[in-house]
């Protein structure tokens, strides 16, 4: 039997494999599955038929309708903030997170609210429907609108949509799901690609909204071929770590909403709970009288997020000091020290660093910067900083504290919880000072005014 192989990541086909795919550039992406039988192109060719113009399916933009609803609510007030205002009808959505985090328990419990009015057929690929139910009645869903479809070929599921005409589709998992008509073994990138092709039709032909839930690789990608995430209408990560009880969605594609939207949960066992204040919850158990911790405030979207940086700059025993981060940027980190060593003679060569963001958040953002400068200087001199100091400001490689967006918002959130002392960035100040009384805004220009300003507390 002839064999192909297809890179994982863009999908090229080649008869032969490489370390390197030629296409994309990418390493070690090569699969191999069975080559697919030539179609002998003369025999099958047909005459084009002419299109009448009354035949014609194209219409004018102003002659489009709309339904008066375009969205389902889920239920879920931050996975729909996630979405954009909701779940547009006819649209895909790919859902992908590591096993266990919660992918399923979050769609049974939309099931529940979406059921009250809704038709739902819910397709299972990796449990059976004694199954499925078992864990339903765990989460307290009990709905008749919830249709449960256990099957894997794709031959057998379309059917069954067409005949129920469902108004939402949950399929967990797309990876499972395979056409028996081609050669290639279930989660291979041929059978994903089909599959998921076979689903986007029967959505945007039937106007049926329809959530997919993909498996992701070693790497923290989506499992498959990475034309999938551009076949899709939104690309969703159940971001967190199982140990702790919160998880994080975040929009990595959405064609109706932002890409900036991050929805916060907590699992318990009941379930996932939303958390609509997150920053209350981040800075519940901040310790108190300790050195090396400082509060930032990010942007999520829309959404400013208070959270708290903590670092730990101790002796090393080892050749070389260990580096370490958890939540942040490893790349950044090392540019801040150096920037703290070279501008303010700090000696942080002869330590171990360690650095992580409290609550299993993952920050990006460059306003992390000042707050990351302040928690080491707190903890290599032993400066307790204030419960009431908050900072935020990039840093740049002459030391110089630049400004970042949405300092407006930051603000509010920071005087809404009871931070009275805020160092920022001093081109940002002037307009601020005015609006903000009560609270003692602190300018700094540079990291030697940083310094400063933790040395005086």
């Amino acid at each position: 039997m002839k064999t192909n192989y297809v890179c994982s990541n863009c999908g090229a086909t080649f008869a032969k494999w490489f370390g390197r795919c030629p296409d994309c550039g990418e390493w070690n992406t090569f699969e191999e599955c069975a080559a697919e039988e030539p179609v002998n192109k003369k025999s099958v060719k047909k005459p084009r038929a002419k299109l009448e113009p009354e035949q014609s399916k194209v219409r004018r933009l102003s002659q489009i309708s709309q339904p008066n609803k375009m969205r389902y609510l889920t239920g879920m007030n931050e996975f729909d903030r996630v979405l954009g205002g909701g779940l547009v009808k006819g649209s895909v959505v790919l859902l992908a997170g590591e096993p266990g985090i919660g992918k399923s328990t979050l769609l049974l419990q939309i099931c529940a609210f979406l059921g009250q009015n809704n038709r739902i057929l819910y397709i299972s690929g990796e449990e059976s429907a004694p199954q499925l139910k078992l864990r339903a009645q765990r989460l307290g869903v009990d709905t008749d609108n919830l249709l449960v479809l256990s099957e894997t070929e794709i031959g057998k599921i379309i059917p069954e949509i067409d005949a129920n005409q469902p108004d939402v589709v949950f399929v967990d998992s797309i990876q499972t799901i395979y056409d028996e008509e081609l050669n290639p073994p279930p989660g291979s990138v041929t059978q994903v690609k089909a599959a998921a092709l076979a689903f986007i039709d029967s959505a945007k032909s039937n106007d049926i909204s329809v959530i997919l839930v993909g498996h992701v690789n070693k790497d923290g990608g989506i499992a498959g071929p990475k034309v999938l995430e551009h076949m899709v209408d939104a690309v969703l990560y159940f971001e967190g770590d199982r140990k702790h009880t919160y998880r994080i969605i975040r929009s990595a594609k959405n064609r109706f909403g932002s890409t900036n939207e991050i929805g916060v949960f907590e699992m318990g066992d009941d379930g996932l709970n939303e958390v609509p204040n997150p920053s209350e919850m981040l800075m519940s158990q901040r310790p108190s009288n300790v050195s090396g911790s400082c509060a930032v405030c990010v942007m999520e979207g829309t959404r400013p997020i208070i959270a708290e940086i903590q670092a730990l700059v101790t002796q090393t025993v080892f050749p070389a000091p260990r580096r370490l981060t958890t939540g942040l940027d490893y790349n950044r980190i090392n540019l801040i020290l150096a920037v703290l060593e070279k501008r303010l003679g700090l000696r942080f060569g002869t330590n171990d660093v360690y650095v992580n963001v409290a609550g299993g958040l993952e920050l990006k953002e460059p306003s992390c910067d000042l707050s990351v400068a302040m928690a080491l200087i707190s903890s290599l001199k032993d400066i307790e900083v204030p419960k009431e100091m908050i900072c935020f400001g990039e840093i740049g490689l002459a030391g110089e504290c630049r400004s970042v967006i949405s300092a407006d918002l930051r603000l509010n959130e920071a005087v809404r919880l009871g931070f009275t002392k805020i160092i920022m960035p001093a081109s940002a100040v002037s307009r601020l000072k005015k609006k903000y009384t009560g609270v003692e805004i602190i300018p700094v220009r540079s990291v030697y005014e940083v310094l400063k300003a933790i040395s005086r507390e």
